[in-house]
């Protein structure tokens, strides 16, 4: 005879089970809530980030393992992993970049549309890693401007998720100008972009 299994032995308040979204800041009264549209905007791009991993080496695999089921990333917005730079909004550069790879570098980020971010994953994308030879990009911030640096040789999933947390309170806390003033246009040119 099968034994009898009962579910939800402990009843909890369902407010208790659902995790909510901080709202933004702003006025709220009965039946409205009034923000700042970089506000919302901000939030919306926070949670609808589309990563564009570069990978050449071990960095790589390390991401492959922070996207599977043991650590999904995809719990942070970032479901959709995309293979086509003007689809996607923010650039995983993982792994060793030699200097002829620079310039593939560049091009993948120049193909992004605006708003666009970038994340430097591993020693060997922060500042060349091990490999201090002529022939090795010694960090990708010489070709591109780099928001995010994860550091580890490889990072561990967890870093890499931190890496893309700190990108989200980046996105979130950005307005809506930012890429239209007379800071980020000069940052640009300091890489030779237009």
């Amino acid at each position: 005879m099968p034994r009898p299994v009962s579910y939800n032995l402990i009843q909890k308040p369902l407010e208790a089970d659902l995790s909510m979204a901080e709202l933004p800041e702003g006025n709220m009264g009965e039946g409205f809530f009034a923000t700042s549209l970089s506000k919302v905007v901000g939030l919306a791009r926070k949670n609808s980030i589309w990563p564009l991993p570069f990978a050449t080496s071990c960095c790589g695999i390390e991401f492959m393992a922070t996207m599977g089921s043991h650590y999904d990333l995809s719990r942070f917005g970032s479901e959709r992993v995309g293979f086509s730079p003007r689809q996607c909004d923010l650039l995983m550069v993982m792994g060793t970049i030699a200097k002829k790879m620079g310039p593939v570098v560049k091009q993948v980020y120049l193909q992004m549309a605006e708003p666009r971010w970038v994340i430097a994953v591993g020693a060997c994308a922060s500042s060349g890693g091990i490999f201090d030879t002529y022939s090795v990009l010694q960090g990708i911030d010489q070709v591109i401007p780099v928001d995010v640096y994860v550091p580890g040789c490889p990072p561990r999933p967890e870093a890499i998720i931190d890496g893309v947390m700190r990108i989200q309170d980046l996105v979130e806390k950005e307005s809506i100008r930012r890429r239209n003033s007379d800071q980020y246009r000069a940052l640009l040119e300091s890489y030779g972009i237009q």
